[in-house]
């Protein structure tokens, strides 16, 4: 990436961009030779290593933890925990731009209401999992009158080091030949989102390998000892008469088989325990129950629970988690994304990002809250047409008309 572009910080102040600055932006993902990612081999000692060399003081390397992480993350109770329980309850979340005031501002809230913020979101939420995420803006768009960027997308995370502020075009490149991207030249276009760790996946690796490696020994252990296994003995030496029977056994079916000479003796020593499935399936459970408690501080919003009131404490330690990632991402984009929405001409000066928080109510609360207020107030009739009540006129209205009539 060229350095030869005219700097667009000055001072203590920013300019906005002229139509040749965004022309000479190149897209930095375009620019980085992505290597297909090998799949790590799972095992403890291998992601202790991948550990010990994503902190190494004087060569921090992550490549490797983070293809364990994407492996692990093929496990369906991690994305699960991550994707449905953790990062919906804020991707969902209703949102505004207000002025100082405390006003909606309708227009900067629509211009917010577009896929790459949403994206822009999802990726900032991922730090929490994998440490960091450098976010890049691509090229600005304008659709009817609405600002906002053609993507947000994220750095390879192989290609960043968030610790030396620096990024790399090839993944096997020294970082001494990293090019810092906290400088005034990617300002406008890079947000860098570091939760100063290694993520929360760190502490789901040892959980998530074993329980591979269990549903691995429990199929093997199912093959053995749960379907039936044919022996055929037979006296013959002829190899034609002895492949024409192994040719039998294999097309029987499915189940283990074995062709031996006569008078072979065959043994198989099953464990006298008769629930030993439970060896297995208890140590699933048990690293699932790990596996929740690291995304979501605890089990049973993913898993049954033993009580009602056990269930309650439960989700309102995850509210309190999802309620802190809210928190994180109203700092963000306040912080980090409107001064640079302000770089590219928004008219964002003095408004700020903040939760559209609303009382949802249920069918019963909603009518018991209507019929309270009725009772000491006039309520517009508009009020229940819009919830879709074929409201004509009023009811005394219609009952005098009658009794005229009459």
């Amino acid at each position: 990436m060229s350095h030869k572009n005219p700097p667009i910080y000055q001072g203590h102040k920013f300019r906005k961009l002229s139509l040749r600055d965004i022309q000479a932006k190149a897209g930095l993902l375009t620019e980085i030779a992505q290597k297909a990612r090998q799949l790590t081999q799972l095992k403890i000692d291998a992601w202790r290593r991948a550990h010990q060399a994503a902190i190494n003081p004087d060569n921090p390397r992550r490549r490797a933890l983070y293809a364990i992480y994407d492996d692990i993350l093929l496990d369906g109770h991690l994305s699960g925990a991550i994707e449905h329980n953790r990062k919906n309850a804020t991707l969902q979340k209703d949102f505004k731009v207000v002025d100082k005031n405390g006003k909606k501002n309708n227009d900067l809230t629509n211009f917010l209401e577009a896929s790459w913020f949403k994206k822009f979101i999802s990726l900032a939420l991922d730090s929490k999992f994998y440490g960091h995420s450098l976010i890049e803006l691509g090229p600005p768009t304008l659709t009817d009158g609405k600002p906002g960027f053609l993507y947000a997308k994220l750095v390879p995370r192989e290609h960043v080091s968030p610790e030396l502020e620096v990024f790399i075009r090839n993944p096997d490149d020294d970082w001494n030949k990293g090019l810092p991207y906290n400088t005034p030249q990617y300002y406008p276009w890079l947000i860098n989102v570091n939760d100063d760790s290694l993520g929360l996946l760190l502490k789901c690796c040892p959980p998530a390998i074993s329980k591979r490696y269990i549903l691995a020994f429990w199929d093997e252990f199912a093959e053995i000892f749960g379907m039936p296994i044919r022996i055929a003995n037979t006296s013959s030496r002829d190899k034609t008469e002895q492949n024409k029977i192994a040719s039998m056994l294999e097309n029987m079916g499915a189940a283990a088989w074995g062709l031996f000479p006569e008078g072979t003796s065959i043994e198989i020593k099953e464990t006298s325990r008769g629930d030993a499935f439970e060896v297995y399936d208890r140590r699933v459970i048990r690293a699932e129950f790990e596996i929740s408690k690291a995304i979501l501080g605890q089990t049973m919003t993913m898993d049954n629970g033993s009580s009602y009131s056990q269930a309650n404490v439960h989700l309102t330690i995850l509210n309190r988690i999802c309620e802190r990632d809210a928190d994180f991402i109203r700092d963000l984009v306040n912080n980090e994304l409107f001064p640079r929405l302000k770089i590219h001409g928004w008219p964002i000066d003095g408004h700020r990002f903040d939760w559209d928080e609303k009382i949802v109510y249920t069918p019963e609360q909603q009518t018991e809250r209507d019929r309270l207020v009725l009772q000491y107030y006039d309520v517009d009739p508009k009020y229940f047409i819009d919830q879709g009540y074929p409201i004509r006129g009023s009811r005394n209205a219609t009952l005098s008309a009658k009794n005229d009539f009459f």
